[in-house]
């Protein structure tokens, strides 16, 4: 079992930062990887960026350079940098990893105003 939980969402305006983490506990060293999701209104949720176990980071063509997901060294907390944010970026976040199951965390809400 992996439990997740995220902080660090609020309400930015647009082209303003805000900085996401996942902290892990239980079994994380069956962690493959880890990364975040995100569902807006109506739509269906996405992922947004990921890193594996090896340090390989994904990312949605819409977010690359401006987020940035990164790790600690102990691989527990799991952050994701949100630079430049667009109207677009409006969501809730979700802090996702995969073992032998996948776990996911209860959201955090990321508003975006102009």
């Amino acid at each position: 079992q992996v439990h997740l939980v995220e902080s660090g969402g609020g309400l930015v305006q647009a082209g303003g930062s805000l900085r996401l983490s996942c902290v892990a506990s239980g079994s994380i060293l069956s962690i493959g990887y880890m990364g975040w999701y995100r569902q807006a209104p109506r739509r269906q949720r996405e992922l947004v960026a990921l890193i594996t176990r090896d340090g390989n980071i994904t990312y949605a063509d819409s977010v690359k350079g401006r987020f940035v997901i990164s790790r600690d060294n102990t691989k527990i907390t799991v952050y994701l940098q949100m630079n430049s944010l667009k109207l677009e970026d409006t969501g809730v976040y979700y802090c996702h990893a995969r073992s032998y199951e996948s776990y996911w965390g209860q959201g955090t809400q990321v508003t975006v105003s102009s």
